[in-house]
């Protein structure tokens, strides 16, 4: 009896498991086409400061239809446009990628290196040497890397900005092709052979199709300028402005300032949010062109709308200009998504959008309104700096380079005069934190030898590269900036710099929202999870399994 029962049961579960085999099936259909969008100097506040003046399509869709992670941040130090475009498709920081600012000084070939330069390459579309671009500093491989490996070369990955590092470092190292804008007296679309010898014809169609010229135009409000209440007084101190207008005032005519030598052409248009246009312009004729989202090899597509980078560091954070610039953008969105809708279908493409870092206040605003703020004087500091230097050690060449907040220090030098490298350092630190406005200093020792799990500090080891780095790390006070006294400007690890969007939208992704903390590296393992490929090989976030469907 007992045989039989047992035998009953076990055919039992069997047919279960069996039945539920059959009708259970895992989904592995991956989207068609990722495209991974960065808003150059967004802070997260753009988006509920100005979430009245959207429309349905852009921001808000993303923010009602996908899943707004509320409280994301970088993990690290320094907050640029170089790093942050990095650290975004890597999944992890300057540490391990090496992209640790914009320009940084090479301890190796005793020179300042661009984090996109590449002398063994040309410019393709330009005659400029200006322009020799790619993304061989980058030392770790970003998640449309691993997509290209995954798919045996199958996906592509194309990268568009107007900034070359805006385009070059997201699309990775195996890219297809990036491509970046050259303005001066151009205006084109340009790459480097490192991806290709000539641009293909639609590029050069694109080019050609005046469209570019089209946005010489007015720049004004989108809206009656008196209905602006999110944003300051229109004419205030605190806006640079452009060369050939008194004031730093509505409306503006960008043809008639082409030609003024500090506009420099056709970079006027960096300047205003018709660079973002121009740029999602050439987007779709991009996704049109190489046929992106139409087979069932996953495509990546990076975006970087850097005019408002631009202009959030001629006007400021408060400016109308910003304004004007978030609400246009806005529309830009919706008109691309509109199109991935149509072009490759709803339910085929994903999107996320984040940035690259925030940005501070016009500390001079700040300074009106009685707030801590104020500008750094580099000059000043340098000349205190140097004698001391004179007085302790009888020369200022011990030290190499500084430049980014850091201190190299000649290491021949100490060398030569018999000085301990570890000694020097902790002098230096303890003399620096004497100069005002300097709140803290640290020696590379210390990011070496001390395992930091929070504040300031650990967002300064995550930024230290021990081949790359300098050997003393300052910080600057809060709000104080080396700067000019108009515009906002970035890099500190404060959360008016660290604080950014990131919103998930379209296939695989949930409805929701959070605020538990996230950072800027768990985006890459997210993508990465969405579409079960290795992740970027350095990257050192965490899958946010709450965003995925």
């Amino acid at each position: 009896m007992i045989k039989k029962t047992t035998s009953l049961f076990v055919l039992l579960v069997f047919a279960i498991c069996s039945y539920g085999q059959q009708n259970v099936k895992a989904d592995y259909s991956n989207p068609k086409l990722v495209i991974g969008i960065v808003v150059d100097q967004m802070r997260y506040d753009y988006l509920t400061r100005f979430y009245n003046k959207y429309g349905d399509g852009g921001f808000k869709r993303m923010m009602n239809e996908g899943f707004n992670c509320k409280n994301n941040h970088f993990n690290y130090i320094p907050t640029k446009t170089g790093p942050g475009h990095a650290s975004v498709f890597t999944g992890t920081t300057p540490k391990y990628h090496g992209v640790i600012a914009n320009d940084w000084y090479d301890k190796e070939n005793k020179k300042m290196v661009y984090c996109a330069g590449d002398e063994s390459v040309k410019a393709v579309g330009t005659s400029s040497d200006a322009e020799r671009m790619s993304p061989h500093r980058m030392q770790t491989t970003t998640f449309a890397d691993e997509n290209r490996l995954f798919t045996q070369l199958k996906g592509k990955s194309i990268g568009i900005s107007i900034k070359d590092r805006g385009a070059i470092l997201p699309a990775g190292h195996s890219a297809n092709a990036a491509y970046w804008f050259r303005g001066k007296n151009e205006g084109n679309f340009v790459s480097s052979t490192y991806y290709m010898e000539t641009l293909p014809k639609w590029v050069e169609d694109f080019n050609n199709s005046k469209i570019v010229e089209s946005y010489l135009k007015e720049w004004d409000t989108y809206y009656d300028i008196s209905t602006y209440t999110e944003s300051g007084d229109d004419l205030n101190s605190y806006e640079g402005g452009f060369e050939g207008k008194e004031t730093a005032t509505f409306p503006y005519d960008l043809k008639k300032l082409f030609n003024k030598k500090k506009n420099a052409g056709f970079d006027i248009l960096k300047y205003s949010p018709y660079g973002n246009s121009i740029v999602a312009d050439f987007a779709i004729e991009t996704i049109k062109a190489e046929a992106l989202g139409k087979d069932n090899f996953t495509d990546v597509l990076t975006v970087s709308f850097s005019s408002t980078d631009y202009i959030g560091h001629n006007f400021g954070v408060n400016s109308k200009e910003i304004e004007d610039t978030y609400i246009r953008l806005d529309r830009d969105l919706e008109r691309f998504f509109k199109f991935l809708d149509t072009q490759v279908g709803k339910e085929s493409y994903t999107v996320f959008l984040t940035a690259d870092h925030g940005a501070v206040d016009v500390p001079a605003y700040l300074q009106s309104l009685k707030i801590p703020a104020g500008y750094i004087s580099n000059s000043e500091r340098k000349n205190e700096f140097y004698k001391f230097l004179e007085n302790s050690y009888g020369t200022k060449d011990i030290v190499e380079n500084i430049s980014n907040n850091q201190i190299f220090l000649n290491k021949r030098k100490l060398e030569e005069l018999d000085l301990d490298l570890d000694d020097v350092q902790e002098a230096i630190a303890n003399e620096q934190l004497t100069y005002k406005h300097i709140s803290k200093a640290y020696t590379a020792t210390t990011m070496n030898s001390v395992h930091f799990t929070d504040g300031v500090e650990s967002l300064l080891q995550k930024g230290f590269n021990q081949k790359r780095s300098g050997d003393i790390l300052l910080v600057d006070d809060t709000a104080y900036i080396s700067y000019w006294k108009t515009g906002s400007t970035h890099g500190s690890g404060l959360n008016y710099d660290t604080h950014v969007p990131l919103l998930f939208f379209g296939k695989g992704i949930k409805k929701g929202q959070t605020l538990q903390k996230t950072e800027i590296t768990d985006i890459a393992p997210t993508m990465s999870a969405l579409l079960g490929i290795s992740f970027p090989n350095a990257a050192i976030g965490k899958p946010l399994e709450f965003v995925l469907d």
